[in-house]
């Protein structure tokens, strides 16, 4: 989540998937702890060029080629104070990149007949989702969950706990039944689905994330946890338990800009926000992970050990999204498209809590790449760039 705009949506709304044809890279798997001996330089030189001015203090990024053989990259400083090296495939929170996993679990309860897509939240929440005040238009009897998915459904983003940014509510726990009645006071962008608009949106998910616990009758961490971590043995990715505000180690610091009374940026200087906790965003941005593990569920995602292909088909199935990156403007369910430079087709997501940027892909042939910036409010078009960059590459 970020503490002036919400979760950045991605550089990504600022974040970024249409039924391609599967790939087998299945074979991947069995090279899961190999790293690949040699760098690709150019990488290296314009990761530490985005580093060089110190407003954005490190970066770390994991890739992971057709072959599964992995190169893990990192630049800058780990920590502003101690100026100790950025730790290599350290964690770091993903925020938006949660989305993934939450619709993965959505999809797989589908699988087994436990929901539809097409089904309402008011089949599964019945009386739960009625708006009030300026959110009076809001009617769980009118949102599917498919809405929720792809961001149709006309929720708005914005998430009232934040509107005074992150910093007087760092260690304040929120319920997700709790954010969403105050997401319910709030007007709807559009009605639901309404010549398939889209607008993203943080509430749908914290939404979703309680129409799984629902169905699947245990804590959205632990559907979660079962459904994908441990299914697919992600030894570096977890969902924060109640009243846990730190980053396991080894992790780099995030930082925010430092702002005077009025609100202006003061130059160069940052705040640490490494801890904090991460409730606040809940279904829509909580969980924490290393960038080689991220990829690591990409692959699983894409090699159907998560979904059936027919699922991911229809997870990459996309509305139009108009967001600020013009090769990031469509979304499926829970993924974005990514039209790259060199022509190629990625997908995954992307997300911004206070303190890190992140960005998650994978291409057709099974190329994975997943970066992290220790400052989440500047160089994203830059950073998104060097993405790009990153997963057109060939070494």
């Amino acid at each position: 989540m970020r503490r002036r705009r919400g979760v950045f949506a991605a550089a990504m709304a600022a974040v970024a998937v249409a039924g391609l044809t599967l790939t087998d890279v299945a074979s991947a798997g069995a090279l899961d702890n190999r790293s690949r001996p040699v760098q690709d330089k150019t990488l290296q030189a314009d990761m530490d060029a985005l580093v060089s001015d110190g407003s954005l203090p490190g970066m770390l990024m994991s890739v992971r080629d057709r072959n599964g053989r992995v190169t893990n990259y990192t630049a800058g400083v780990g920590d502003i104070r101690t100026k100790s090296k950025v730790p290599t495939d350290g964690y770091v929170r993903i925020a938006s990149n949660t989305k993934m996993f939450v619709a993965v679990a959505i999809l797989q309860l589908a699988d087994e007949g436990k929901l539809a897509l097409d089904d309402t939240v008011e089949k599964f929440l019945p009386g739960v989702v009625r708006g009030t005040g300026d959110g009076a238009a809001v009617d769980g009897r009118n949102i599917t969950i498919r809405q929720l998915l792809n961001h149709t459904s006309g929720m708005s983003s914005t998430v009232p706990a934040l509107s005074k940014g992150i910093l007087p509510i760092k260690d304040r726990y929120f319920d997700a039944r709790e954010l969403l009645d105050a997401a319910l006071t709030q007007a709807p962008t559009f009605v639901p689905g309404q010549n398939r608009v889209w607008s993203y949106s943080n509430n749908g998910y914290i939404l979703l994330g309680l129409v799984a616990q629902k169905v699947a009758g245990r804590p959205l961490a632990e559907v979660i946890t079962e459904r994908i971590i441990n299914r697919i043995g992600l030894k570096e990715t977890y969902y924060p338990g109640p009243g846990d505000r730190d980053i396991r180690t080894p992790h780099p610091q995030g930082y925010l800009g430092s702002v005077d009374d009025q609100g202006k940026p003061i130059a160069g200087k940052l705040t640490d926000i490494t801890r904090f906790d991460p409730s606040v965003a809940g279904a829509a941005g909580q969980m924490i992970a290393t960038p080689s593990d991220i990829n690591k569920f990409l692959v699983a995602l894409q090699d159907g050990r998560l979904i059936k292909p027919s699922r991911l088909a229809e997870m990459r199935q996309t509305v139009e999204a108009p967001t600020p990156v013009a090769s990031w403007q469509r979304y499926g369910l829970g993924t974005f498209e990514m039209k790259l430079s060199c022509g190629i087709t990625a997908y995954g997501h992307g997300g911004d809590a206070d303190g890190f940027q992140t960005r998650a892909a994978i291409t057709p042939d099974g190329r994975a790449v997943t970066l992290a910036g220790t400052n989440d409010e500047v160089k994203l078009f830059e950073v998104i760039d060097f993405f790009d960059k990153a997963l057109c590459a060939t070494k």
